[in-house]
């Protein structure tokens, strides 16, 4: 079964040499009831060296496409993804299966390995001795515009 063409993936690389420090305030802002004002520190962040626990195994991939949008993962995306990490059975990963990349949710059990979609309108791939399955990394972050 083949990967539908409107899913790719664009790949980029954390820069990590970067000096662009965006202000930060660790107090965090309640998402309840509000509190009262108090004085804030404001420091500095990093997000490539804040979200990339595994800097020289983590890139940056652009989604194009809608198979993943019940997990909360929409066309034009970015996901950070590490691939130092393990595959494991409900992680979500960008596989390359039969020379073509996607990203799908790892199901791993006694019937096989299947490539699961989080939209009913895209049908899960069975991975089969015949498909060449390369899991190429594991999701750790999604960052999207609202």
């Amino acid at each position: 079964m083949s990967v539908k063409k409107e899913e790719s993936l664009t790949f980029y690389y954390p820069d990590f040499e970067s000096n662009i420090r965006i202000p930060f305030i660790k107090e965090g802002i309640s998402a309840g009831f509000p509190s009262p004002a108090v004085d804030f520190k404001e420091d500095d962040i990093d997000l490539n060296k804040e979200l990339c626990k595994n800097p020289l195994a983590t890139f940056y991939i652009k989604v194009n496409g809608n198979s993943m949008i019940d997990a909360g993962i929409n066309d034009k995306d970015i996901l950070i993804v590490d691939r130092s990490l393990e595959p494991q059975d409900n992680k979500i990963a960008v596989c390359l299966i039969d020379g073509e990349f996607t990203v799908k949710r790892l199901k791993i059990d006694k019937n096989g390995i299947f490539l699961m979609p989080e939209n009913k309108e895209f049908q899960p791939i069975k991975v089969t001795v015949e498909n060449e399955l390369v899991i190429w990394g594991i999701v750790t972050y999604v960052i999207k515009k609202i």
